[in-house]
């Protein structure tokens, strides 16, 4: 087995994974604030990990995945401004939050399930880590990191000499990026919320659903702690990769580092991996806030589209460049994935052994940073080769263990091997065509009908005793 590269964020190159346990991983990934469903955007982060504890787990590491659900505290603007987007959530659909909460972590799962990512080791909820928040809390403000105002309780990042070490940006950058928020209160523009206090009875504004006493006064914590807190009790020591979306690193990933060394006087985690965006429209970010968001539901599912074509699709685009989306790209992405489901299907249903030089390559696309397409590759030219189909299929399977495909239900996914009397008077005219076309060695016109007769919904395989006919 090669050895395992990843881009590090924290120093910005390619870095031999070494875990703080051998032959163990520790890994925590920024899970979904569940006020609304997520957006195919969202789902490609997810992918991208999922894509990364898979190939951990194909290394021989024993992965201890540890992913939190943001149940609170998370407000609209992410240093610290607006309202709780659980309590908008449940004000727009007139639930409790609690009720918004439960309603979008199940339908997160939903997700998961129809893209075939792996759920973690450990579910962790804000909600249910409000002890080891305050406890976080208070041990920042006994070692002198916090200082009060009239609406919580704040982290002074000036106390931090590499405040911006996950960044890379000048200090001055991060400043001018955090002056959007209007707080005269606070100390410097980068400070932000420990511990955020409820509305008084005497302000006007409505009740929060969600607080709790602490000993600062009645509140909620801020969406940054949560995640630090989580991560030091459920990993303990093998804090080894931490992973999030590129939007995470300036804010919510830098202001993690910062609370959490300042606790504890170690170093947070050792590895910081972050995915690219999802473009919508010209290459603009697809994000709930401006509105050109699509979930899974209505972009792929109602177009009877396959979920794993996403997937597909996003096999086909390293995880670290920007990924582009359109239906159009959908679609063709599940022509190839039905493509190759065709072209496992014609392997059989024997395995034999894994062919060794394939395996090696692949192994050292995957085991570099995550190289998906050159995976992808080498996928395709175990299926354009002359090893035995047993051998072939065995290979095959052992890479979809990363590829998460399910590739072994290739003969369902193609339901149907044909005979051409089969066939609608149409197809079979446009299938006895093409056969002539092949006979008569005109491959362009052969070609054309091929395309015309998939997209009426049959693929054709060319086999050694004539053509096989799968019904997409």
């Amino acid at each position: 087995m090669s050895k395992l590269l990843f881009y590090n964020t924290l120093s910005r190159k390619k870095e031999v994974f070494a875990p703080i346990t051998a032959g163990r991983a520790g890994l925590y990934t920024c899970g979904p604030t569940v006020y609304n469903f997520a957006h195919v955007g969202n789902l490609r982060t997810y992918l991208f990990e999922d894509f990364l504890k898979r190939v951990l787990l194909y290394n021989d590491y024993a992965v201890k995945h540890v992913m939190n659900i943001t149940d609170v505290g998370h407000l609209t603007g992410d240093r610290d401004m607006g309202e709780d987007k659980l309590e908008v959530g449940a004000k727009r659909e007139n639930k409790s939050a609690w009720e918004i909460a439960a309603f979008y972590t199940e339908a997160f799962k939903a997700d998961l399930k129809h893209l075939n990512i792996e759920e973690p080791t450990i579910w962790c909820k804000a909600t249910e880590n409000i002890p080891e928040q305050i406890a976080l809390i208070k041990t920042l403000t006994d070692r002198g990191f916090s200082y009060q105002t009239s609406d919580g309780l704040y982290f002074d990042t000036s106390l931090v000499k590499n405040y911006n070490q996950l960044s890379h940006l000048p200090l001055d950058e991060l400043k001018e990026g955090a002056r959007v928020e209007k707080n005269p209160e606070k100390k410097n523009p980068t400070d932000f919320a420990l511990w955020k206090f409820s509305p008084l009875p005497t302000s006007g504004a409505a009740k929060r659903q969600m607080e709790w006493p602490s000993p600062w006064g009645i509140g909620f914590p801020g969406w940054h702690i949560e995640c630090s807190a989580m991560s030091l009790k459920y990993l303990g020591h093998e804090r080894d990769i931490h992973c999030g979306g590129v939007d995470h690193i300036n804010v919510h990933h830098t202001n993690e580092i910062a609370q959490s060394e300042a606790a504890t006087g170690e170093k947070f985690f050792n590895y910081w991996m972050h995915g690219a965006f999802l473009n919508i429209r010209g290459g603009k970010k697809m994000s709930k806030s401006e509105g050109n968001f699509l979930t899974l539901e209505n972009s792929l599912l109602k177009n009877n589209l396959n979920p794993l074509a996403y997937r597909f699709a996003a096999c086909q685009v390293h995880y670290r460049k920007p990924m582009e989306y359109s239906l159009a790209g959908m679609k063709q992405a599940q022509e190839g994935l039905d493509s190759l489901y065709a072209q496992v299907a014609a392997l059989g249903t024997k395995s034999g052994k894994i062919i060794t030089a394939a395996q090696q390559k692949f192994s050292e696309a995957i085991n570099d940073d995550l190289n998906l397409p050159k995976a992808l590759a080498v996928l395709a030219g175990v299926l354009k080769s002359t090893a035995k189909a047993a051998d072939r299929r065995a290979t095959v399977l052992d890479f979809d263990r990363v590829f998460g495909l399910r590739l072994d239900q290739a003969e369902e996914m193609v339901k149907a091997d044909l005979d051409v009397n089969d066939l609608p008077t149409e197809i079979r005219s446009l299938v006895i065509a093409r056969q002539t076309a092949r006979g008569a060695k005109d491959w362009e016109e052969a070609d054309r009908l091929r395309q015309e007769i998939k997209k009426q919904g049959y693929l054709l395989e060319d086999v050694p005793d004539g053509v096989r006919i799968l019904k997409l």
